[in-house]
């Protein structure tokens, strides 16, 4: 039984902005990485999930137009909280600094940490996992990571470095095998470097 994970494409956001569950839309490079994106899954998909932000929704839909597509808000990105949509450098060190030494523990302010979003997505993904039929999962970097991490036992402070995903990358994972194999199928960056934290 095969879940293929796919990031969604180029979000409509200028880079050194802090975004997790603001519902950004997508740039006009979007069709280009749909075309990308295509040759690498199979056609015989049975189940279709996706976070419910349209940066996913529309990949889902553009890739999948045929399939009942379940949306669902455990498979979202990382609560942000109070810094949604701020600069990560206007962010105050005292704020940040705390997040940036412990993100997987220490919570965003009226928002998530990284614990809490790999409890929800593992949930969700054990749930995929148990309808035992080929699947694919549109979602965020963090969501995906998260995956990964909890199939290969990998800590999730070490998630980020172990696991290099751009946007609208493609990863199969084949849980016919115990433990599981997950083979990166398509992984090309069209932006360069993604930057999440601030520059200093």
């Amino acid at each position: 039984m095969e879940i293929y994970l796919i990031r969604h494409t180029t979000p409509l956001v200028e880079k050194g902005i802090c975004y997790g569950q603001t519902d950004l839309d997508v740039t006009d490079t979007f069709e280009k990485e749909v075309k990308s994106i295509q040759p690498h899954l199979p056609n015989y998909i049975k189940y279709v999930f996706s976070s419910p932000l349209q940066r996913c929704s529309k990949l889902a839909k553009a890739l999948f137009n045929s399939h009942h597509i379940q949306f669902h808000p455990d498979l979202m990105e990382l609560n942000c909280g109070d810094w949604e949509m701020q600069k990560w450098d206007d962010i105050p060190k005292t704020q940040i600094q705390p997040w940036m030494d412990d993100f997987v523990h220490v919570t965003v302010p009226n928002g998530e940490n990284y614990v809490a979003l790999y409890e929800r997505v593992v949930a969700q993904y054990n749930y995929i996992k148990s309808l035992a039929e080929p699947a694919v999962i549109v979602a965020h970097g963090g969501v995906l990571r998260s995956i990964l991490a909890y199939i290969t036992n990998t800590p999730l402070k070490e998630s980020f470095d172990v696991f290099t995903l751009h946007y609208g990358c493609v990863v199969k994972i084949d849980n016919s095998i115990d433990p599981p194999v997950h083979k990166l199928l398509y992984n090309v960056s069209l932006q360069g470097k993604e930057w999440h934290r601030p520059s200093y």
